[in-house]
């Protein structure tokens, strides 16, 4: 295993005080399916993240500006099963629910334990998934395993989410076309449209849109290989044609700024580090840091 240091978030001093923001590690790999190394993601976005500058032109002030962001201890990994290690992860968010989580993975899989811990304060048939992806991860099973990764998102259909809206994605089965046509909580906004250079501009704001009018609580869950190749070289599985890096940016900026939305928190999954060239890690770094730095702007705006 790559020894990555570990350290804080953006490198910034620990203080005393209720978090604002908890920075979450998940070093979860259990049914990963092409490439390996997601364990190894969290550990290696806190090192990068001492790299990415503490200005947002969203903010006042360069981060924490004024708020305070806890780096917590990672997830032990303590469990002699999955469904004991999904048990664990599920215990593990819970108890930092009280602020902004933002989990760094690990992979997608975990995504269902994240929706059981936060059906603790919310009731899942309100919330809104708002699902990055190269893959549409609506399987029933993946090699007979229904807790795969490729099979998140139909698990937390499974365990009540109400509404799914999913972009990006690129590579999906017959069995997941099928299941989202005939469901009425997944809306999707495939790859191929959004980037058509005849009519991708207008399915885009389609997007944007539908974003904006978001009613009630809302999870992002940001799967890495959901943007193009490029920019996540070692993802899991990365996928040619994937959204820009600045697509994803206005996605989670219109999403804290949605009026009628309460964001809940986020998770950043399939970070493969790389030690040849740090691309991967480095773009997971940049989008937590936005994530934060837009809650925290919102926050700041309800607060006026």
């Amino acid at each position: 295993m790559t020894d990555f240091t570990e350290g804080t978030f953006l490198g910034l001093p620990e203080t005393a005080g209720a978090a604002d923001v908890s920075i979450l590690s998940v070093p979860y790999e259990l049914t990963t399916s092409y490439g390996q190394g997601t364990a190894e993601g969290p550990a290696a976005t806190l090192a990068a993240s001492a790299q990415v500058e503490l200005y947002d032109p969203l903010l006042p002030s360069d981060l924490p500006c004024g708020f305070v962001i806890r780096t917590v201890k990672p997830w032990d990994g303590v469990g002699d099963t999955l469904r004991h290690q999904l048990k664990g992860i599920e215990e593990y968010v819970s108890s930092h629910l009280d602020s902004f989580p933002v989990i760094l993975g690990g992979e997608h899989g975990m995504l269902p334990a994240i929706m059981s811990a936060v059906s603790s304060s919310v009731g899942l048939s309100d919330l809104t998934v708002v699902q990055i992806d190269a893959h549409a991860d609506l399987r029933n099973e993946l090699d007979g395993e229904p807790d795969s990764h490729a099979c998140a998102i139909r698990r937390s259909l499974d365990l009540g989410v109400g509404n799914v809206l999913q972009i990006g994605i690129r590579a999906f089965a017959r069995e997941e076309v099928e299941f989202s046509s005939s469901s009425p909580a997944v809306e999707t906004w495939l790859a191929r449209d959004v980037l058509n250079p005849c009519g991708g501009e207008a399915k885009w704001l389609e997007w944007l849109n539908r974003l904006s009018s978001i009613e009630g609580p809302v999870w992002l869950t940001l799967d890495l290989d959901g943007l193009d190749s490029v920019y996540v070289p070692t993802t899991g599985t990365p996928v040619p044609g994937g959204l820009a890096f600045w697509q994803v940016v206005e996605t989670i900026e219109t999403i804290a700024s949605a009026p009628n939305a309460e964001w809940l928190g986020a998770d950043v999954n399939e970070i493969v580090p790389d030690p040849a060239n740090h691309v991967t890690e480095f773009t997971a770094a940049m989008l937590a840091t936005k994530i934060t730095a837009a809650h925290l702007a919102r926050r700041l705006e309800d607060s006026e």
